[in-house]
């Protein structure tokens, strides 16, 4: 794999350079959902959500706007040449964007009916009453969790009722420069995958005057590698519920400890910037990189690099890997019609079922059929990353999770700086956001 200077990694969608039906349409104060998309198209387009042409009009809204964006925009090209009664017009913008309008946008009947959501904010838009609740569309649709990489699925549900259907999972890869192992007399073929040949590889490489691995105190992608971390020692970031934190225990202190003994260790550099960790890869300069799947086609559009990548390594006693996921969720809108419900319906069946292609964008299909496929197979690195497709982990499904979150990030930057103990950065970012935890429930319960 080989190919300009790299842009900055960011996850997929972020901003980069280089039914029975009835429950289904209870949400809108609907009434039966009896007609067909084909029968539906003949109203006009106040009463039933169609052109003059009889065409059944949809919204999609997403954020994807690096190089999956063109992927999906094909995709919805595909899917309006095949279905000439259904017309979906895709809108992209950045998620901080895509966050901020859509209430108001829903309330006014100007926002879409369907979008992509991170799983992580999906129990935040749902506790809003922004989102259909989605487990009639999913059986009407014979969607169950055979069908689906398992925590996947099990993590679109909130309150006891599914609201989001999965489109792929985004994994942390264990990127490395294979010229750089080579060099240091490291079989690139056999890079080391558990902690006692991780770190021989890394003193072997110190030897040879490259600093291994740059640990990132940054949330990209520092705050993923701290996260698969925690899981590996056989810890967890919440409770079971949600309502307090559990990274500041043994756990969560050997997994940060070990981060912060790789900078004393000189395995990494000091003081990390933003993305320098990858670039430090591109360049040479290191060896490894924790990194997620989107950084997939940024690597391979540099010219010259030679890399390779596989699942995350176990340093800990248990395979984990941190993940994100886009998910479909259909909005619950002033003005949506049946027929308008309906053709949403068929846009997600019908995306799902092609996301081998999606996963050309840089993802790993939800759907098993799909990431079993030969095509998905012939996606060398992004097949190497699904293989830890059942150690994936993900963030308990509480509305305003991404701001406790925040809090361990801040105890990463300290630590990994060297400006904060590791169990004493842990300690207070666990009390910080335990407080925003109590703050959220009061808030959403209102």
């Amino acid at each position: 794999m080989s190919q300009k200077t790299l842009t900055p990694a960011r996850p997929p969608g972020a901003s980069r350079t280089a039914m029975s039906r009835r429950g289904f349409l209870a949400g809108l104060g609907a009434v039966g959902l009896g007609a067909t998309v084909a029968a539906c198209s003949s109203g006009g387009p106040s009463a039933s959500g169609t052109s003059a042409g009889g065409t059944v009009d949809l919204t999609f809204w997403n954020g994807f706007t690096g190089g999956d964006g063109p992927v999906m925009q094909d995709l919805v090209d595909r899917f309006n040449a095949e279905h000439p009664a259904i017309a979906v017009r895709m809108t992209t913008m950045e998620w901080a964007d895509f966050h901020a309008k859509l209430p108001a946008a829903l309330t006014s009947g100007r926002g879409p009916h369907l979008a992509i959501q991170h799983l992580d904010s999906l129990p935040t838009s749902a506790a809003r009453g922004l989102l259909l609740p989605l487990d009639d569309v999913a059986e009407d649709l014979t969607l169950t969790s055979d069908d689906f990489i398992g925590p996947v699925w099990d993590a679109g549900l909130y309150d006891g009722q599914r609201y989001g259907i999965p489109l792929d999972v985004h994994p942390l890869g264990f990127f490395f420069n294979t010229r750089v192992l080579a060099d240091a007399g490291l079989d690139p073929d056999a890079p080391p995958m558990d902690r006692e040949s991780y770190e021989a590889a890394l003193d072997l490489l110190l030897d040879r005057g490259v600093a291994g691995h740059w640990m990132s105190p940054h949330t990209f992608t520092g705050g993923q590698t701290l996260q698969s971390l925690i899981w590996q020692f056989g810890g967890d970031l919440f409770d079971a519920e949600g309502a307090t934190t559990a990274w500041a225990r043994d756990e969560g202190v050997e997994a940060l400890s070990w981060m912060v003994d790789a900078v004393h260790a000189g395995w990494s550099v000091r003081d990390v910037g933003q993305d320098a960790d990858i670039i430090a890869l591109q360049n040479g300069q290191a060896a490894f990189n924790w990194n997620g799947i989107w950084s997939v086609n940024t690597l391979d559009q540099i010219s010259g690099l030679e890399w390779d990548v596989r699942r995350l390594p176990r340093i800990g006693s248990v395979d984990a890997a941190w993940a994100g996921s886009h998910n479909f969720v259909l909005t619950k809108q002033r003005g949506t019609t049946d027929a308008q419900l309906e053709a949403a319906r068929t846009f997600v069946s019908w995306v799902s079922q092609q996301s081998a292609a999606w996963a050309v964008g840089g993802q790993v299909p939800a759907r098993l059929s799909a990431r079993d496929s030969a095509e998905f197979a012939a996606l060398g690195p992004q097949s190497a990353i699904a293989e830890q497709a059942d150690d994936l982990r993900f963030l308990p499904s509480v509305p305003g999770i991404g701001d406790a979150i925040g809090e361990l990030y801040t105890a990463l930057n300290e630590a990994v700086l060297l400006t904060k103990d590791p169990r004493d950065a842990l300690r207070d970012a666990a009390a910080r956001a335990d407080q925003v935890l109590a703050d959220n429930r009061d808030r959403y319960d209102a």
